[in-house]
């Protein structure tokens, strides 16, 4: 795997691989923090194994606002660290992978000279401790100019706006180009393999019990560790449970929904803010020939994998649409798809779901376990780094200096411009997902039959899922929801991993059913 190639086929191989072996740093949970967490300690010398329950990037972090943003938010809740940090980390994060940090304007209507004066002074203060530069500070709209550049926004309520330049990313793909780098570094990576069990020495915790979450596929492994790292996102509290029985919870669930409209039917250029009924900020964004809204922060009792979308929440958004837009209300009609995740938040008694504090925390458990829980897809790179900093006091040793930061993800080292003008009219999808790969996925000719091979190939895809949802985004951004895209997908899936006529259907199904389950609030009166 140096290049960072995950063929992911031989499973019997890939247990037997770490199957008795000792690793310093065993990091169970494959979203953007692992991932992180297992590159930076790759790229410091440690040896490294990652195991996750599902597909990488299964969980909160493919069901992100899918952006890099700077925090600007927790300024009014006082954060500074929190929004010095994002701020600082957007750089970061463009220069290791310029193909996953697409900048856009932020638009932020205001109503009056007053609001207009409120938000440049909270601009300047952002802009100041994110060390933002010039060409990247924010400007100021009056009316005409908002009715001009959008002219779909309601205006007879506003003065003008705010507006200043955030980054669009695909969470699923960062994940997924992080555990490519840690794979490249050496880590040792699984997915669809939940732990069973936690092995202890003397009351230590020494290793973890593996199984294979592939159905007909009955592998095992005792891997074991000098460092275990929980990073499972919301199963965070279950692993703990794992490591001690009476663990107590630490956590809160949040739950977030997007809505997915065609661009013709909201064309906008620019991610638009606007207010909620219950006053918070939620936001249309462009992408493709798609917009989306998002998002929604309620309280959530479960860590589920697809948590359910109900009525109230599509209509949530889509009256806050109904209120900054012109034109004709958005309905349920025009949704062409919709995703929810979960947010594993520190808890705070008290606290409204949008007032918890999104900072990470790291606790140590009795057998020794470092759990690691909250933060922000922006931060998840500091987050690692200070992980790893404990990993390696732990482990004795003198604590590196972390690279992460400078050398590019797998597909980063890439002129996103040039590349994309070379590619062409399909360039702008294939470079925003492949990066400096685009160039192999088009000479190939594309498409999703293509697209999901490589996924197989380079990428550890094993489901249908995990192309359609997380390797290509096709089940969230293709205009028919996807559905054109799993039949060739499937087939060209089923030669590379042996599936049968009738197990190819059931991937397929098992797709569409996930699909029809997102949207099944849409149907609800």
């Amino acid at each position: 795997m140096a290049d960072g190639t995950l063929d992911f086929r031989n499973r019997a191989g890939l247990f037997d691989a770490v199957d008795g072996k000792t690793f310093d740093l065993i990091v169970i949970g494959g979203g953007v923090t692992g991932a992180g967490v297992a590159r930076d300690a790759a790229m410091r010398g440690l040896s490294v194994a990652l195991v996750e329950a599902r597909d990488f990037a299964s969980g909160t972090s493919s069901r992100s606002s899918k952006m890099i943003h700077g925090g600007l938010r927790y300024m009014a809740q006082g954060d500074l660290a929190l929004v010095q940090e994002a701020a600082s980390e957007r750089k970061a994060v463009e220069r290791v992978a310029p193909h996953l940090t697409r900048q856009t304007p932020f638009v932020i209507p205001a109503k009056n000279a007053a609001v207009t004066a409120k938000l440049r002074t909270g601009m300047w203060a952002f802009e100041k401790l994110g060390d933002v530069p010039k060409d990247r500070r924010h400007e100021v709209w009056s009316k005409a100019d908002l009715a001009r550049r959008e002219p779909t926004i309601a205006t007879e309520d506003l003065s003008g706006a705010v507006v200043y330049p955030e980054y669009l990313t695909d969470d699923a793909r960062l994940t997924l180009a992080n555990i490519r780098s840690a794979a490249a570094h050496g880590a040792k990576v699984l997915s669809y393999a939940p732990v069973h069990a936690m092995l202890t020495e003397n009351g230590r915790a020494a290793g973890v019990v593996l199984d294979d979450g592939l159905e007909g596929t009955p592998n095992r492994a005792r891997v074991f560790g000098r460092v275990i790292i929980n990073a499972a996102g919301p199963w965070v509290d279950a692993l703990r449970v794992l490591e001690d029985p009476a663990a107590p919870s630490r956590l809160t669930l949040t739950k977030g929904i997007h809505l997915v409209v065609p661009a013709a039917r909201l064309p906008v250029t620019r991610t638009i803010i606007m207010p909620a009924a219950d006053r918070r900020s939620v936001f249309a964004v462009p992408k493709g020939g798609m917009t989306y809204l998002g998002t929604t922060d309620t309280f959530y009792p479960d860590a589920d994998y697809w948590p359910r979308i109900a009525a109230a929440d599509v209509d949530y958004l889509l009256a806050a649409a109904a209120q900054r837009f012109t034109i004709d209300p958005l309905t349920r009609g025009d949704i062409v798809s919709a995703w929810s995740g979960v947010r594993p938040l520190v808890a705070q008694a008290g606290k409204s779901a949008s007032e918890i504090s999104r900072k990470d925390e790291i606790w140590t458990g009795p057998g020794g376990v470092l759990s690691i829980a909250g933060g922000k897809l922006t931060a998840y790179r500091m987050m690692a780094e200070r992980i790893v900093d404990m990993t390696q006091q732990l482990l004795g040793q003198k604590v590196a200096a972390a690279r992460t930061g400078a050398e590019p993800l797998v597909g980063g080292d890439v002129d996103v411009a040039a590349l994309t003008r070379t590619l062409g009219a399909p360039g702008d999808r294939l470079v925003g997902l492949y990066g400096a790969e685009a160039q192999s996925i088009a000479d190939a000719g594309g498409g999703p039959a293509v697209e999901a091979a490589h996924a197989v190939l380079k990428e550890g895809a094993l489901t249908l899922e995990d192309y359609w949802v997380r390797r290509s985004a096709r089940a969230w951004f293709d205009l028919d929801g996807g559905l054109a895209a799993l039949a060739p997908a499937a087939a060209a899936m089923a030669g590379l991993l042996g599936w049968s006529p009738a197990q190819t259907q059931t991937q397929i199904e098992t797709c569409r059913a996930l699909r029809a389950d997102s949207l099944a609030a849409l149907e609800t009166a």
